[in-house]
């Protein structure tokens, strides 16, 4: 539907602005009455030249766009399309000036002059402007990610000349990583001054999680760390696996080195009257709450089978 669209929008502009330039040039329309104080055979000209120009240029648009949208990189696509958008945008806008007007040092001194204006007048909406093209260019994050802009997070699903959109998460109304529902708009002169943080950004699309879990000083440390490292790696098997190979990939892109575990690895940590174990893993942030869960009820189901080897805090501080 939209390749028939965008070829029939060409060819209504190759007949508008044929059509235009044969009234302009031969005065076909002389005998009609003057328009808006003008010849008929001038506005009517222009008129048509103008159609000519929007035919043709949303015509190439519409086929331009369907091009790019059979890329299997979408992201890529949608970027290029927010790209061609505005640069059609800007030739049109010439382009019918240009039509309208035949004194073009007027029409550029006027284009500064307005310009200039623009610039003090709309300072925030041009800082946004700068902002997306930044976005654009160095990707410090796309549509599907999920971001922290500031102090709004959530998931990326637009991003356009002056805003980010985000799918929300946590917020006001829900925690632990889960969708609220709403729709969080924002500037994109934000990303200039302030801090992005992208869940699984920087090429891989995994994150370190933890679990942690308080036990008491008589509990076998050894065991209860063991049982941890035996759940985690149970429960996240190959998805770790092929986690920590798109972690280390990633990484290697990078003057950072890491030491990066293959399997789940324990931490010990010293509390008041507790000692908590947290367990480290791999996992794709959206999945991070539900993982977090499941392994939580697994390590606690293992530990209330050992009560001889495994005890939890009694003290109210726990």
């Amino acid at each position: 539907m939209r390749r028939p669209l965008g070829l029939g929008a060409i060819l209504l502009g190759v007949v508008a602005g044929a059509a235009g330039g044969l009234v302009t040039t031969t005065g076909a329309l002389g005998n009609w009455p003057d328009l808006i104080g003008y010849p008929a055979s001038l506005v009517v000209g222009r008129a048509l030249l103008v159609v000519a120009v929007f035919g043709v240029l949303y015509g190439a648009y519409r086929l331009t766009v369907r091009l790019l949208m059979r890329s299997a990189n979408k992201r890529r696509a949608y970027n290029t399309r927010n790209v061609l958008r505005l640069a059609f945008g800007f030739v049109g806008a010439v382009a019918t000036l240009a039509v309208l007007t035949e004194n073009w040092l007027g029409l550029l001194f006027s284009l500064g002059v307005i310009g200039f204006a623009i610039t003090f007048a709309l300072q925030q909406p041009l800082l946004s402007l700068i902002a997306w093209v930044y976005i654009t260019v160095k990707q410090p994050y796309g549509v599907g990610d999920r971001v922290r802009i500031d102090d709004a997070k959530g998931d990326v699903i637009g991003v356009d000349f002056l805003v980010t959109t985000l799918w929300e998460i946590n917020g006001e109304l829900v925690t632990t990583n889960q969708p609220s529902g709403r729709v969080v708009t924002v500037p994109n002169s934000v990303v200039l001054s302030s801090n992005v943080v992208n869940f699984g950004g920087g090429g891989s699309p995994y994150v370190w999680n933890e679990v942690a879990v308080q036990v008491a000083y008589e509990t076998d440390l050894d065991f209860a760390r063991e049982v941890m490292a035996e759940e985690a790696a149970e429960l996240l098997g190959e998805e770790m696996a092929e986690g920590i190979a798109a972690y280390r990939e990633a990484l290697a892109e990078t003057p950072v080195e890491l030491e990066v575990y293959d399997k789940p690895t324990v931490n010990v940590t010293q509390g008041e009257s507790w000692v908590e174990l947290r367990v480290r893993y791999l996992t794709h942030p959206r999945r991070g709450q539900r993982v977090k869960n499941r392994l939580y009820e697994r390590i606690l189901e293992r530990f209330n089978e050992h009560p001889d080897r495994v005890a939890f805090p009694v003290s109210r501080n726990r």
